[in-house]
């Protein structure tokens, strides 16, 4: 009796799949503890549906209506002279003002911000 046999697959090898991910993975927990974080007491405004990026270097504007950079108050005018015209992003507290916010935004368009992004806090849903 003659015997058929099923050509044999090579079986895929998911041992390097696992290993990229794996090494992805570290990549990202470390990438992800280099940025500074924002100050603890500052609660960001909620937003849904919207694409955002983290911002390296924005101006926080504080509940009370203080401006600060890097953890040092600063005016719209002290940080517009120290940068090239260029686009701005900003970080408002959630219970600040909006006037306050629209004050701000407005010096920093006419100290040669060419843009001002506000940075929000996606809501989950």
């Amino acid at each position: 009796m003659i015997r058929y046999s099923r050509p044999r697959r090579k079986r895929d090898s998911t041992i390097a799949l696992i290993n990229v991910v794996f090494l992805m993975l570290i990549f990202f927990l470390i990438a992800g503890t280099v940025a500074t974080p924002l100050d603890p007491d500052l609660n960001l405004v909620e937003t849904s549906e919207l694409e955002g990026r983290e911002p390296p270097d924005a101006l926080v504007l504080h509940r009370d209506g203080r401006l600060s950079f890097r953890g040092t108050p600063v005016d719209p005018e002290a940080y517009m002279a120290g940068r090239d015209p260029g686009p701005v992003r900003i970080v408002p507290d959630r219970d600040a003002s909006g006037a306050r916010l629209m004050e701000v935004t407005g010096a920093l368009r006419r100290l040669g911000a060419t843009s001002v992004f506000v940075v929000t806090e996606k809501a989950l849903e």
